[in-house]
C-alpha cells in the first residue's frame, strides 16, 4: 500500500472508476464512502486506517454470507454480484495469510498465553484479533484456534 491514508486510496479508486466508466466497480467504491461517512457522521469520529480496515472486513464477511445464501437458494447472478462486490472490497484490504502463516501465529498465540482447553478461547481470540485485521477471515481462524485447543 502506498503512503496515503486508505480512504484517500479509496477515493483515487472512485476516481479512477468514475473515469473508467466502470459501473460495477464506482458502485461498490460508493458502499464504502457511504459506510465511512455513516460512521463519521454517528460517531463524530474521522476513520482512521486501523478502522477503515475493520469496516472492509465486515462488508467483506456480510457479502460472503449474502453470497452463501443467494447460492444456497439458487441465484446465482445474485451470488456472482456480490462475489463481484467481494473482490472490489479485497483490493483495499492487506494480502490474506497463507494456511501455514494462520496456524504459525495461532500457535504462537496459544503458546503466548499459555491456553489449555476451550475456556481459553477468548483471551487466544483477543490476542489474534488486532493482528490479523483484514489479513484473515476470522470465522476460519476461530476455527483454527478451536481445533488447536481441543487437539
Amino acid at each position: 500500500m502506498s503512503d496515503q491514508p486508505l480512504t484517500g486510496t479509496i477515493k483515487a479508486a472512485m476516481k479512477a472508476a468514475m473515469k473508467a466508466r466502470d459501473k460495477d466497480r464506482l458502485s461498490t467504491i460508493r458502499l464504502i464512502q457511504s459506510e465511512f461517512k455513516r460512521i463519521e457522521v454517528d460517531e463524530r469520529i474521522e476513520i482512521d486506517d486501523t478502522r477503515a480496515l475493520a469496516v472492509l472486513d465486515k462488508m467483506v464477511k456480510q457479502r460472503r454470507d449474502s453470497a452463501q445464501q443467494y447460492t444456497d437458494a439458487g441465484r446465482k447472478e445474485l451470488a456472482a454480484r456480490e462475489n463481484a462486490e467481494i473482490a472490489v472490497l479485497q483490493e483495499f484490504l492487506p494480502a490474506q495469510l497463507s494456511e501455514a502463516e494462520l496456524i504459525e501465529l495461532v500457535d504462537q498465540a496459544i503458546a503466548d498465553s499459555g491456553a489449555s482447553g476451550m475456556q481459553a478461547m477468548g483471551p487466544v481470540m483477543g490476542q489474534l484479533k488486532p493482528k490479523l485485521a483484514g489479513k484473515a477471515d476470522m470465522g476460519a481462524v476461530s476455527k483454527l484456534v478451536k481445533d488447536r485447543l481441543t487437539a
